[in-house]
């Protein structure tokens, strides 16, 4: 036998038998107190997350003198093009910016790909070994990536990838964090009942994941596209090793900026501002798809 639970009370339900003016004004105006500090809270957020790029271009636009005056300055100056113009002198940035897009989009596409293909085998498809692949899959994700450092490396050399786009492109092109992402997500946003009026309908399976599974896995794959992407984009670790100053990444170029006793600090972090640009960029052409995504997940029927 079930019990009926009664209903939360709100600012905007109705009052409730005895309930005097006085204390629903008093309720009202707790309720509005708590929206206030739910946006100063909001506001505050903003501001903390958003000072250290604001930081960055103020200092890109002064001189390193004036960056370490006390007090420093907090408005930007006229120096940006000079700095941009010495950051440019001192490392390749154009042909890093290119370097990092190209291994960017192309680690990006590969693994959403190659993810969602597997997610869509490990979450609907039932073969033998399934489980314990999975397991072996997501536990690679414990291994310390150093580990694989000194093999790897060796095997780029082999194969002639040495100080090559290749030796970064490949190694990345599956990652199990997006294979177990996705596995998750088709397992609760794919109906089985749709595979199987798939399949009653004569498509194969190939046919079947591109007209139906895409289309549902489409805001997970948006959201797997731009942590790859801004992964890629700021790994420094794998591309110091695997290339050199002649043909670098952003961050690798980075690495080289503000030579020097003393590095110049407007210098560097004008090419910090330059590597940035981009994924600002990509962050808003996704960032409308992953909303949009999630706004119709949470629309019924």
């Amino acid at each position: 036998m079930s019990t009926a639970t009664a209903p939360t009370p709100t600012a905007d339900s109705p009052a409730p038998p005895g309930d005097s003016p006085r204390r629903r004004r008093r309720r009202l105006r707790r309720h509005d107190q708590g929206g206030v500090l739910a946006y100063v809270i909001l506001v505050v957020a903003t501001i903390v997350s958003a000072f250290p790029f604001y930081w960055s271009i103020v200092a890109a636009t002064r001189s390193d003198s004036e960056i370490n005056s006390v007090p420093p300055p907090f408005l930007p100056g006229g120096g940006l093009t000079d700095n941009f113009e010495a950051a440019t002198e001192q490392a390749d940035i154009g042909k890093a910016l290119i370097n990092s897009t190209i291994v960017s989009g192309t680690v990006a596409l590969g693994t959403v790909l190659a993810c969602t293909l597997a997610g869509f085998a490990f979450a609907k498809l039932r073969f033998r070994g399934r489980g314990a692949l999975l397991s072996f899959t997501v536990a690679t994700m414990m291994i310390p990536p150093q580990l694989g450092v000194i093999p790897l490396y060796m095997m780029m050399a082999k194969l002639g990838w040495a100080n090559q786009l290749q030796a970064v492109i490949m190694p990345t092109l599956v990652t199990a964090f997006g294979v177990f992402f996705m596995r998750q997500y088709l397992s609760e946003a794919l109906p089985d009942e749709l595979i199987e009026a798939g399949r009653v309908d004569g498509a194969s399976y190939t046919r079947i994941f591109f007209s139906i599974v895409l289309p549902v896995a489409r805001p997970a794959m948006a959201v797997l596209a731009l942590l790859t992407f801004m992964t890629t984009w700021n790994d420094f670790f794998w591309p110091i090793i695997a290339l050199s100053q002649d043909n670098p990444t952003v961050q690798v170029a980075i690495n080289s900026l503000g030579g020097g006793y003393v590095p110049d600090q407007s210098v560097i972090l004008a090419g910090t501002v330059l590597g940035t640009l981009p994924v600002l960029l990509v962050f808003g052409l996704l960032g409308r798809q992953i909303v949009g995504g999630i706004m119709q997940g949470a629309v019924k029927g």
